[in-house]
């Protein structure tokens, strides 16, 4: 690993983990169910950047699968949860 990868990681984790708690506040804080569903979307954003973040700094592409995977859910989640908001029902 390159110098300059020794400090940049463990910054970019903690930046990672203090946006996840900003996005945390805001999710059992919102006043609305749309400020909860885009702080949801935020804390699962972080959360793949923070696995990305890892596997770079363990050398290990085991993260980066889960990263990929967390996307995947991620991305359903939301469209289930815009679905609900929208008409009230996920499945017809």
């Amino acid at each position: 690993m390159t110098p300059i990868l020794d400090w940049a990681l463990p910054i970019a984790l903690f930046m990672l983990a203090l946006a996840m708690g900003c996005a945390l506040v805001r999710l059992l804080k919102g006043p609305s169910a749309q400020d909860r569903v885009l702080a949801l979307d935020c804390m699962y954003l972080s959360g793949m950047l923070v696995m990305l973040v890892l596997g770079l700094l363990y050398g290990s592409k085991n993260y980066f699968e889960a990263a990929l995977l967390l996307a995947l859910f991620s991305f359903v989640g939301s469209m289930a949860m815009a679905k609900f908001l929208l008409r009230g029902e996920v499945i017809e």
